[in-house]
């Protein structure tokens, strides 16, 4: 829903809203959240409400701790797993320094700019997104264990297919949210589920993906299971992308088209900056060690290179007419914050516009079996977050989209937990306490 400040407190005075949850992501996309009472709303808009910066992993030190939350009104949704009487909702907010100025962790804000760099140069780029995840069960004390909830392979139905009501209970949620369910079906690996949404806004597809998450958690736990969004939580089945699906609009038209419209040149050069970018951007699209175990099989991807519907490449180009005409970046997983991700997808796309990129032939070979003389000639993304902490750390567009604080902390703590894991004595352990459990 759309709403202006006096929109947004109506509806909070006529449909008996109780609990008013004002939410943000941390730099690594975790969501938090504060709960005020209606009555302090107003001052939430015009004021803020202050928290303690110094507990969010990343924001900042002790000696200055203190950040507002200022909800934005155009987020207001209603939570309908909450209960119906004395209702809950969520607005996504701001971040702000005391004196009212953006705070530079505020990865929803870089977003924004983003977004209005692009339209400054006559472009809208729409976002959609295809997040896979998988359900497991949990113990006798609620607790997630690794055994999954069905055996079921790709597009299988019941019995084989056990998260067919779950998925429904999530896309009928997420349809009372203001969410569109596209498609949803169960995926490769078992337990492993895929729910598909309207493309729209890059702004408005991040806030949904953080929203998606939450429902599919959530309702998950409702039904007695364990929801991961975990890259690779099984070793040896497949892992859960985030394939970023993204087309181009210019005066309210879907340009994205290859070969036959006049921008598409534009369009060929949107695909390379993002192609020749992408590694350099690998550290937030995949930002976990356990990112990596999941690049380079069971249809992730491990190379540099583009296609026509070939799902062996970084970017596919899907069969598709009309508005529905977009490029398929296939390398990101569900462990990212989609705020970041969307902000440098984005703008590789436009530095390949500026600067007028070639788009190099189309590779249409299936790469986890093409001959050494095919791939030794393609650049590889990276195999390891160390590898990718190291391309980000001198990139050039990382530091032009994002500010300077914000890759050093991001750099900073991802090269401490790289540590951590890599000194961990007992590994199974170690990934089941600070992955499995929370991701």
């Amino acid at each position: 829903m759309t709403a202006t400040v006096s929109e947004a407190l109506e509806f909070i005075k006529e449909n008996d809203v109780k609990f008013i949850r004002l939410a943000f992501c941390d730099l690594f996309g975790r969501q938090k959240n504060i709960s005020v009472m209606p009555d302090v709303l107003p001052m939430a808009f015009e004021y803020g409400i202050p928290f303690d910066a110094h507990a969010i992993r990343g924001f900042t030190d002790v000696t200055n701790s203190e950040l507002l939350l200022v909800p934005d009104p155009s987020t207001l949704s209603v939570l309908p797993w909450r209960p119906q009487q004395g209702r809950v909702v969520r607005f996504f907010c701001d971040i702000k320094n005391p004196d009212g100025s953006a705070f530079w962790g505020d990865t929803r804000q870089i977003l924004k700019s983003v977004i209005s760099h692009t339209q400054q140069r006559g472009y809208t780029c729409m976002v959609g997104a295809e997040c896979e995840f998988y359900l497991f069960k949990t113990d006798e004390n609620g607790e997630p264990t690794m055994i999954p909830f069905d055996n079921g392979g790709y597009l299988d139905v019941s019995p084989l297919d056990k998260g067919e009501n779950v998925r429904r209970e999530i896309c009928l949620c997420l349809e009372e949210m203001g969410l569109k369910p596209e498609t949803s079906h169960h995926e490769q690996g078992p337990g492993q589920n895929e729910i598909d949404f309207k493309f729209s806004d890059a702004l408005s597809c991040a806030d949904n993906l953080v929203t998606f998450k939450q429902v599919v958690k959530t309702i998950a736990q409702r039904n007695g299971l364990f929801a991961s969004f975990l890259p690779k939580p099984l070793p040896d089945k497949s892992g859960s992308g985030l394939h970023i699906n993204l087309s181009l609009s210019r005066n309210g038209v879907n340009i994205f088209k290859l070969g036959d419209s006049e921008y598409s040149g534009v369009t060929e050069s949107f695909i390379a900056g993002i192609l020749e970018k992408t590694p350099e951007i690998t550290a937030f699209l995949n930002p976990l060690p356990n990112s990596y175990d999941r690049l380079g099989a069971f249809e992730a991807p491990k190379y540099v290179s583009w296609s026509y519907s070939n799902r062996s490449q970084l970017i596919r180009i899907p069969s598709a007419h009309s508005e529905r005409c977009r490029m398929e970046l296939r390398s990101p997983d569900p462990s990212t914050n989609p705020y970041l991700a969307f902000a440098l997808v984005i703008s590789a796309g436009a530095y390949g516009i500026e600067k007028g990129l070639k788009l190099k032939d189309s590779i249409n070979v299936d790469l986890y079996q093409a001959d050494k003389s095919i791939t030794d000639s393609l650049v590889r993304l990276p195999e390891t977050l160390d590898e990718a902490l190291n391309l980000a750390k001198g990139s050039e567009l990382v530091k032009s989209t994002l500010n300077e604080e914000l890759i050093l902390r991001f750099l900073h703590l991802k090269t401490l937990e790289l540590e951590a894991n890599q000194q961990a004595v007992n590994k199974h352990d170690y990934f089941f306490n600070n992955y499995f459990k929370v991701i």
